[in-house]
């Protein structure tokens, strides 16, 4: 969420009505989410202005472990230094933390191939704002989860009740720290979770959802906790069900 808000900001900034923008204290403390969205608290050394050269070798764009070359303009400007200088920086201070830890294994090479890209600049933010929505779109329709083995068959379900939100095993990514709360794309999913996780016996797909409109799943390590509840619907390996009294 926080990439893909960050690369929309910079195509913004890329095809401002007042031209390429360029942030030239691109820390991660100049920016806030506000609603989802993240914006920039300070613009104060925000620049329009693109480098004057006479030829390309006026044109490279220095970083502490990097140097670019780039091409001199007919109209005397280095050709989108302002654009690669903001995306590389993006690359350098949340790409690099972010994105190797931000989606279902499936999604990871997508991610692996924007970090690539991103980071020895062959992508421009045009095609950066492209694969982002790319790998958007799979995670949010869950076509990365196409060939799959069916594995919910191995559950029994429990209509009419839900488990009690308590402390249990920890997982990550989990969304609560008292046990293991993942977002999921529907229950089958869930049950693939739950069937890797050695501690998992059961799991509720919850009334919660994410900024994508995902429901979250709770996974738990046993059944004792299950209350009344006339919208849900408990999960319960079959393999765990067999030892104990419903």
């Amino acid at each position: 969420q926080i990439c893909l808000s960050l690369v929309k900001l910079l195509f913004y900034l890329a095809h401002s009505p007042l031209g390429s923008i360029v942030l030239l204290d691109f820390q991660p403390r100049q920016f806030v989410m506000v609603d989802g969205n993240l914006k920039v608290t300070d613009m104060d050394d925000a620049s329009t202005e693109e480098l004057s050269c006479k030829e390309d070798n006026d044109c490279t764009l220095d970083f502490p472990t990097k140097s670019f070359p780039l091409k001199c303009s007919a109209v005397g400007k280095c050709e989108g230094i302002n654009e690669k200088k903001n995306l590389f920086n993006a690359y350098r201070y949340f790409f690099t933390y972010l994105l190797p830890h931000s989606a279902p294994s499936a999604l990871q090479p997508f991610l692996s191939d924007i970090l690539n890209a991103t980071g020895d600049l062959r992508y421009g933010i045009n095609e950066t704002l492209n694969a982002f929505e790319k790998v958007l779109h799979l995670y949010k329709s869950g076509l990365y989860l196409q060939k799959r083995p069916l594995l919910l068959k191995d559950y029994i379900s429990l209509k009419g009740f839900r488990m009690v939100e308590g402390e249990d095993y920890k997982c990550w990514p989990s969304y609560s720290h008292l046990g293991c709360l993942l977002s999921v794309h529907s229950a089958e999913e869930a049950a693939a979770i739950c069937n890797s996780q050695s501690q998992c016996q059961s799991f509720i797909i919850t009334q919660q959802r994410t900024w994508t409109g995902r429901p979250l799943a709770l996974f738990q390590s046993s059944l004792t906790d299950l209350i009344p509840d006339a919208n849900a619907v408990v999960y319960v390996k079959r393999s765990a069900s067999s030892g104990e009294t419903l």
